[in-house]
């Protein structure tokens, strides 16, 4: 498993990450769960995304890992309203509550990373939110704190200076933050998380897996495979992710060994072909030049 440095932090993290929202409920049983996650640390991935907003993936989280809270990154979110918070959503109270709660049911004592989630642009300006995680951090309950979002609320995030990390939209129907959003936080020295790097496992299927995916569906019945690429979609969206040196980690929902299994496998194999890359660069200029990042 190919590990790089998530920007300016100590974080030496697998270029394959985990995205935990469906983890209690797509693996279909605690049993699978279980196993599932521990074979995830096993086979050498160590970056783990959630929020206090996927269901029970916290609780689940603390259930299973939280004796080897040494091999890996735990990370999660702040700022949408979720389980027993009392506080007004997008309030400092709010983002504190949230805090707490987390560490709480992850049966941790700190985070490494909490990313304000995907909030409005009036809300990062205000600066209460940022004010409380800030806090957070100063009271060792999180080392590093991120901002998770897009388009131009990406960029004001980028350019306040306060941010490690920056998780966003990326993928091969999702490509508009190339234009600015992922140069802008390279150059900040920010680590650069892909969120939906397979595009909901939606590129090169006959219909739309479930309705979350349906706006990456519809952009993809522009696409076609280039010679070169994998005719899988998921397989052609990882390694078309693996092609770009600006992703540190890619947080992939993965919910069976045999899945895990393959998506290493395409990680391995590495970037695609030059010139399917190119194609797909082309494809998306000529139809989606104008599309923003999905939030």
């Amino acid at each position: 498993m190919e590990i790089r440095k998530l920007g300016r932090t100590d974080m030496d993290v697998s270029w394959l990450g985990f995205g935990a929202a469906r983890i209690a409920t797509d693996t279909g049983s605690p049993a699978k769960a279980e196993r599932l996650l521990n074979a995830l640390l096993d086979s050498g991935v160590n970056y783990i995304d959630t929020a206090p907003c996927y269901g029970e993936s916290e609780e689940t989280l603390g259930t299973y890992l939280s004796h080897r809270r040494d091999d890996y990154w735990l990370t999660t979110k702040c700022g949408h309203q979720a389980g027993d918070i009392t506080a007004p959503e997008w309030t400092a109270d709010a983002v504190t509550q949230a805090v707490d709660q987390s560490l709480r049911r992850m049966q941790t004592d700190y985070l490494d990373l909490v990313h304000i989630h995907t909030c409005e642009l009036e809300v990062l300006r205000r600066g209460d939110v940022l004010c409380a995680l800030q806090d957070a951090q100063q009271a060792g309950k999180t080392r590093y704190i991120g901002f998770s979002g897009d388009n131009d609320v990406a960029l004001e995030a980028i350019g306040m200076g306060v941010f490690a990390t920056l998780l966003t939209s990326f993928n091969v129907v999702d490509q508009g933050g190339l234009a600015e959003v992922l140069p802008a936080a390279e150059a900040a020295g920010m680590g650069i998380i892909a969120k939906r790097p397979i595009a909901n496992a939606a590129f090169n299927r006959p219909a739309s897996p479930y309705s979350y995916a349906d706006a990456y569906w519809q952009r993809a019945q522009h696409f076609t495979v280039p010679e070169g690429a994998p005719a899988d979609g998921a397989a052609l969206a990882v390694r078309f992710c693996r092609s770009f040196d600006y992703i540190d980690t890619a947080i992939v929902g993965i919910d069976s060994l045999a899945q895990l299994q393959e998506n290493i496998r395409q990680v391995d194999a590495g970037p695609l072909p030059a010139a399917a890359l190119d194609s797909l660069r082309e494809q998306f200029q000529r139809h989606g030049a104008d599309w923003p990042q999905l939030t």
